[in-house]
């Protein structure tokens, strides 16, 4: 059984998963970016969803770091909040309105937020499993 967490854990798992809520919060409304001249330079107007790049490196870096931080079986939290904060806010966004758009650029996002955090998961489960039952 491990003990309670320390109140310096409670602060950093804290963190962590308002790290969580804030990527998944700017990777969605980032996510319809496109080269169209007004936010990023003019190139064909073709949409360049880079917050999926953003997705794919801070959704294991928060797990792995929480595993690290906190404890392994605590990692879950933030990959759970990144993928309701992605769903939930980009289905029902701010009035209602629907945040996450329709094609593949939301597909990429979800994918390629919760894949690469999900392994990170298993990785850091299997070594906290290996490393209790000693083997």
């Amino acid at each position: 059984m491990n003990p309670p967490l320390t109140s310096r854990q409670r602060l950093l798992l804290a963190l962590l998963t308002f790290d969580a809520f804030l990527l998944g919060s700017l990777e969605l409304f980032f996510l319809p970016l496109r080269l169209d001249g007004i936010v990023l330079p003019k190139l064909g107007d073709a949409p360049l969803p880079v917050t999926v790049v953003l997705a794919v490196i801070t959704t294991p870096l928060l797990v792995r770091t929480t595993a690290k931080v906190v404890r392994p079986s605590f990692s879950v939290i933030p990959l759970l909040v990144w993928v309701l904060v992605v769903l939930v806010m980009g289905v029902t966004g701010p009035g209602g309105d629907l945040v996450l758009i329709q094609d593949w650029r939301a597909l990429l996002l979800i994918g390629g937020g919760a894949l690469p955090g999900a392994m990170a998961l298993g990785g850091g489960l299997g070594k906290a499993a290996k490393g209790v039952s000693g083997g």
